[in-house]
């Protein structure tokens, strides 16, 4: 059997600096420095009576990988810790996060209300998916309350945005959407991914879920895939569980210790990311081949004062126009030498993509258009290389366009 590392009525009280080195971590009989890792797809029982009962009171004891492991039962904790929320289920990814989130709760005569700027997939599941399944879709302006409000006044039985949004940065007020919310009698579900569980907390403002891509900020090193659901240990329990034991979205145990590895330098990364993308954002707002800066700590943002009231940094992302056409944008993106071309986010390593061909490709024109996504937005995540050459790498790729 295992044991807890932290007494539970310390670990709640812990500092998020130690949460993200020692939260939910438990040793073996053979007493561990560094979370052991159970590679195991089941477990076995000294007698027939023992996996009878282990099956009749669920979640007694480790059953099936599938179901629930212990490393995976680690991050899980050791998230749920620094989220401040009742409980976390790990997903393979971020959009089984999003999947499970949404179809554990909802059924076909259901409506839901969501922002249109989403990441691409996200889109899909709301917009083509849902639909197949007799759920009413309607998308609003996030931005907007009074859209909410007006698209929230006929009932709805959830509602989802990300904030900031990929890759606009668009900022939702979180607390007053999520009042709207519950007085139409439905639940949020807040996608966190672009402000991590560092820089924002969702549940704090009213959301009901949060999820996770823990691929990105959270490994942070182009290493593996995940995802994470946090919220009440009743939606858990009560709508996730049977939908995640029955569908199998869960995470692999070698992913969940990369994603422990990844948990214990989260801070420091996330830190110097803002920092930086902070550095660059200031950049290129004074740069003349630079038309537009979207970046949430920036006075410039056109909701600075919202993001400043909701988020404790900028974040990591910087979304900026660059003059000319689609091939100018492209001369720039394939002058870089330093920072790679990648649809990834929030790694060690920066990263620059275009959304309009790739992430948010499969929307109409006139659709990313509304969404402020035009042939000459990048998309920039700030990696851990030094600030002065990663404006050198910039300055010289500028000369191209």
């Amino acid at each position: 059997m295992t044991k807890p590392i932290l007494p539970a009525d310390l670990a709640e009280t812990l500092d998020p600096a130690t949460i993200l080195v020692r939260g939910g971590a438990t040793r073996s009989p053979y007493d561990e420095t560094c979370e052991a890792l159970f590679m195991t797809s089941g477990f076995i029982y000294d007698t027939a009576a023992a996996a009878e009962q282990a099956f009749a009171q669920e979640g007694s004891r480790f059953v099936y990988s599938r179901y629930r492991n212990p490393t995976v039962a680690m991050f899980e904790e050791r998230l749920r810790l620094l989220e401040g929320a009742e409980a976390c289920r790990a997903t393979a990814s971020g959009m089984a996060a999003v999947f499970a989130a949404l179809l554990c709760r909802l059924r076909a005569g259901q409506r839901v209300v969501s922002s249109r700027a989403l990441f691409g997939s996200c889109h899909y599941i709301v917009a083509d998916l849902l639909p197949r399944w007799g759920i009413e879709t309607v998308f609003v302006d996030g931005r907007d309350l009074g859209a909410w409000e007006a698209a929230l006044a006929g009932g709805a039985s959830l509602a989802f945005c990300e904030s900031p949004s990929n890759p606009a940065m668009e900022i939702i007020d979180l607390a007053e959407v999520a009042r709207l919310t519950h007085r139409a009698g439905g639940i949020l579900v807040v996608d966190n991914v672009f402000a991590t569980p560092l820089l924002q907390k969702p549940l704090v403002l009213g959301a009901d879920v949060v999820v996770y891509s823990a691929t990105k900020h959270i490994d942070g090193q182009g290493r593996c895939l995940g995802g994470a659901i946090v919220a009440s240990e009743k939606f858990i329990k009560d709508d996730l569980g049977p939908f995640y034991r029955h569908t199998g979205p869960s995470l692999s145990p070698f992913n969940a210790w990369l994603l422990l590895k990844g948990l214990e330098t989260l801070e420091l990364r996330v830190e110097r990311q803002c920092r930086t993308a902070a550095a660059v954002a200031c950049y290129l707002e004074s740069h003349p081949k630079i038309t537009r800066v979207l970046y949430p700590g920036l006075p410039s943002h056109p909701q600075f004062e919202l993001a400043r009231r909701q988020m404790k940094q900028g974040g990591s992302l910087v979304c900026f126009d660059v003059a000319g056409d689609k091939g100018a944008c492209f001369r720039f993106l394939d002058a870089l030498r330093l920072v790679d071309i990648s649809n990834n986010l929030g790694d060690s390593k920066s990263l620059v993509t275009h959304p309009a061909t790739t992430t948010h490709s499969r929307l109409k024109q006139e659709e990313r258009a509304e969404l402020g996504i035009g042939d000459a937005l990048v998309r920039f995540s700030a990696g851990l290389e030094a600030e002065s050459d990663l404006l050198g790498d910039i300055e010289r790729a500028l000369k191209q366009v």
